[in-house]
């Protein structure tokens, strides 16, 4: 029977060769956007799950609210590890990271550094925690004596060569030196960090014990059967014991007189496999992914993949007419209807599997533009594996099913006796429900548009908008530090060339960075009420001009007046909590030391206008200017209109001062875009499968104007006999259409409104939902089904009405 089945739907497939290539041209589309996306959600949810106790690491957070500012943050104070492994023996180990930004590294006695972003200080309990396997060396030894690091094998390769690195010397920032304790693989690309050098946290050079400085990753492993919940009761002890104490020591207050004042200090715990997608915290290790991100492709790809399913139900049910004397002919001739209904399904399933070995083929050519497009590394190898393989068997039997089910039960409904007197009207029986999936169709490609409007449109606002600095044509030289005692002289010879402007010596930059606030506090007034939490950075007299920041009160450094070694700029959001612009003049003060136990005044010199120096998804917070040198940024204004010759001629004064240290530089506009690379990429993946959705959309909307004008050729002939215009029939043929896209629109444009506004949430600074967004995303709907349906109308209205009749 199967065999039967299968020969007639082929023989149904090739006879209906129109309709067959619309179908499986459709289907294949959707099953190929199906596909990829299934791979990078798979992707995205595969983080951190290579590590064997993946279930029972922990990383340990802090959430902080002081002095004006409000933060969530990734990293905990040095003691809570090894705090919670002594007091707890819910405790199986701990591990703290702490990455201390780039830095140049060259094998003893080399005199060219390689420079190095993927360095971190680690405890030697490492390797107990994360799933790190060792090529060389001893994983309980490799970190736990002074001054070794443990690299990886790309890491290996870069400077050694095909060399055995274990026992070698490497030096770092051209004055610590490390041994080799071992060399380990490379970190997979699901990781939610990646490190090329972990060295020994006995190296890092820190005031251990501080339980009010927050700057380590704190993971931690829980035995088997603790219950996460149940321990994350004990971090309120942990609070009372140990940071309470200390809290009361610098601000003279209890932890709970602290709380009681406005204040909060908590820790809490998220999973490991949580990290990637679902933690939203400051100071991360690296940039992370977004759940959120993950919910709506996999919307996409469903909502794609039933525009496909209603293509071909639409055209299925539409087509029922030339398919009901052959359901006649089979009931009289004994045919039941499960069998009539197995031949419809197997033609259906037929079709999906044919489509399935098209999307493949589609998959493979589009992967590696998708790759580009998603930042990913994913490669047709994937789709053997045993999830995919599931899925490329289940997935087109049920669309088969899903898309075949009602045009099966529909055809096989007919009555044999009406059907073969030709009394039955097939042709518009099923238009209800016809409509109500193209309606279905277009709601949902008129929601993938404006979405992707709305992105497009946040994200110019993110480029465009006024960040109170001026970006443009700001390089900053990375490494300065490589330049030592040089790094003056560097500035003023480059001051000389033709198209500099103005250069500044700075610890920040108003560009992604980690960064840590300070408490300050009125002259002579060490109270935790008046505290005022933030940034401190180091600058020179040359800085508010290089980056075109405007003061908004009083005046910048000046070098005719030596007391300004002691002055202090604020922002606006600093001046206000404050006191306001009334600041001027007036001293404030903070600890100096990391014991919190030397006090140093500043005097409020000027007010400079609020700027942007973390995400657009942040309130600008407080932050302050000092002038003290620093060497932790080099930039440069610059006016020359030919920046290749001129970007040369810099590094050929690095080179002349720092010879066998890497020039390495980047444009602060380029810098800033970094943080806003996740909302790019989901904006290009957006754009791209809105555009495939209106495409199969358009598709199914094409197929049913054609067989819509095929019914009504009698009428058309009729009516161009009796004076009808080719415009009236046009209109005739296309406004039913029109009809539904409307009604799409209407019932689109609030789902789409609540879906971004939740999107939009995660911005602080955010364009607002005009109307016109959702106007033009009506306009683009109509105007592309307008062109659907009038090719086909045109083509029908431009027949010869003496042939539609004697055809008829």
């Amino acid at each position: 029977m199967l065999t039967s089945y299968l020969k007639i739907a082929w023989r149904t497939l090739q006879k209906q060769r129109g309709l067959t290539f619309i179908n499986i041209a459709g289907l294949a589309v959707g099953l190929a956007c199906c596909l990829l996306i299934t791979l990078y959600v798979l992707d995205e949810l595969s983080y951190d799950r290579y590590n064997t106790k993946a279930d029972r690491i922990y990383r340990v957070q802090a959430d902080i609210k002081f002095g004006g500012n409000d933060v969530h943050l990734a990293v905990t104070p040095d003691p809570m590890g090894p705090t919670l492994k002594k007091d707890y023996p819910q405790v199986e180990q701990f591990v703290r990271l702490h990455q201390r930004g780039t830095w140049l590294v060259k094998r003893a006695g080399s005199p060219t550094n390689l420079r190095e972003d993927n360095i971190t200080f680690a405890d030697s309990t490492l390797f107990d925690v994360f799933t790190l396997p060792l090529l060389t060396g001893d994983p309980k030894r490799a970190l736990a004596e002074p001054n070794t690091v443990v690299i990886s094998e790309s890491a290996a390769k870069r400077h050694f060569g095909k060399q055995n690195p274990v026992g070698q010397i490497l030096v770092f920032d051209n004055n610590e030196s490390y041994r080799v304790s071992g060399v380990m693989q490379d970190m997979p690309k699901n990781a939610h960090f990646h490190s090329d050098f972990f060295v020994t946290m006995l190296s890092d050079k820190y005031p251990w014990g501080q339980w009010l400085s927050n700057n380590y990753h704190t993971y931690i492993v829980l035995k088997p059967g603790t219950d996460p919940a149940v321990f994350a009761q004990n971090f309120e002890t942990v609070i009372q014991k140990y940071a309470g104490p200390q809290a009361q020591q610098m601000v003279g207050v209890t932890i709970d007189q602290f709380r009681k004042s406005g204040n909060r200090l908590n820790y809490w715990m998220t999973p490991l496999t949580d990290i990637h997608l679902r933690s939203k915290q400051q100071i991360e290790l690296a940039p992370n992914g977004d759940i959120q991100y993950v919910y709506i492709f996999s919307a996409v790809a469903l909502f794609i993949l039933l525009i496909a399913c209603i293509n071909f139900m639409n055209l299925a049910t539409a087509r029922s007419a030339n398919r009901a004397r052959e359901v006649g002919v089979r009931k009289v001739l004994g045919s039941e209807r499960n069998q009539l209904v197995g031949q419809f399904m197997t033609e259906s399933v037929l079709t999906t599997v044919l489509a399935m070995l098209v999307a493949l083929v589609i998959v493979g050519i589009a992967l590696p533009g998708f790759n580009a497009l998603a930042a990913k590394e994913m490669r047709i190898e994937q789709l053997m594996s045993p999830v995919m393989l599931s899925i490329l068997v289940v997935l087109p039997i049920s669309v088969g099913l899903l898309a075949g089910i009602y045009p099966a039960l529909f055809l096989s409904s007919f009555r044999p006796i009406t059907v073969l007197k030709g009394k039955l009207n097939v042709s518009f029986r099923s238009a209800g429900l016809r409509s109500g999936l193209v309606v279905f169709q277009f709601m949902m490609s008129i929601i993938l548009i404006v979405g992707t409007i709305i992105v497009y449109r946040q994200l110019t606002y993110i480029r465009t908008k006024n960040l109170g600095f001026n970006r443009e044509r700001v390089l900053k030289i990375n490494d300065a530090y490589a330049l030592n005692k040089q790094a003056e002289t560097f500035r003023q010879e480059v001051l000389r060339l033709p198209g500099v402007v103005s250069g500044s010596m700075s610890g920040y930059l108003p560009t992604p960075s980690d960064r840590s606030d300070q408490s300050f506090f009125p002259e002579g007034q060490v109270d935790q009420k008046k505290a005022v939490s933030m940034q401190k950075w180091l600058v020179d007299y040359d800085y508010v001009q290089t980056l075109g920041m405007q003061l908004t009160n009083g005046r910048n450094f000046s070098r005719g007046f030596g007391s300004d070694s002691s002055g202090i700029i604020l922002n606006e959001t600093a001046a206000k909590l404050f006191g306001g612009k009334n600041i001027i003049g007036k001293r404030i003060a903070t600890f100096d030391n990391p014991q919190n136990t030397v006090l140093k005044t500043y005097t409020v010199l000027g007010i400079v206008k609020n700027f942007h120096f973390e995400s657009l998804r942040r309130n600008i917070g407080a932050l302050s200017l000092v002038l003290e040198p620093s060497t932790g940024a080099v930039s440069f204004r610059l006016s020359s209109t030919d920046l290749p010759a001129l970007l040369q001629q810099i590094e050929a004064k690095w080179k002349g001062l720092a010879p066998g240290q890497p020039f390495s530089y980047q444009f602060m506009d380029d810098s800033f875009d970094e943080m806003y690379r996740t909302e790019q990429r989901v904006g290009s993946i957006a754009l791209t499968f809105a555009l495939l959705a209106v495409l199969i959309a358009c598709l199914g909307l094409f197929g049913l104007a054609a067989f819509m004008a095929e019914q009504r050729t009698k009428e058309i002939g009729v009516r161009k006999v009796l004076g009808a215009t080719t415009f009236s029939i046009v209109g005739l043929l296309s406004k039913d259409f029109l009809k539904l896209v409307l009604i799409a629109i209407v019932l689109a444009s609030p789902i789409a409104w609540w879906a971004m506004t939740q999107w939009l949430a995660d911005f602080a600074y955010k364009v607002n939902l005009e109307w016109w967004v959702f106007a033009l995303a009506g306009t683009v709907a109509v105007s592309i089904a307008l062109l659907t349906v009038s090719f086909q109308s045109i083509k029908a209205a431009l027949m010869n009405p003496v042939k539609s009749l004697r055809a008829e």
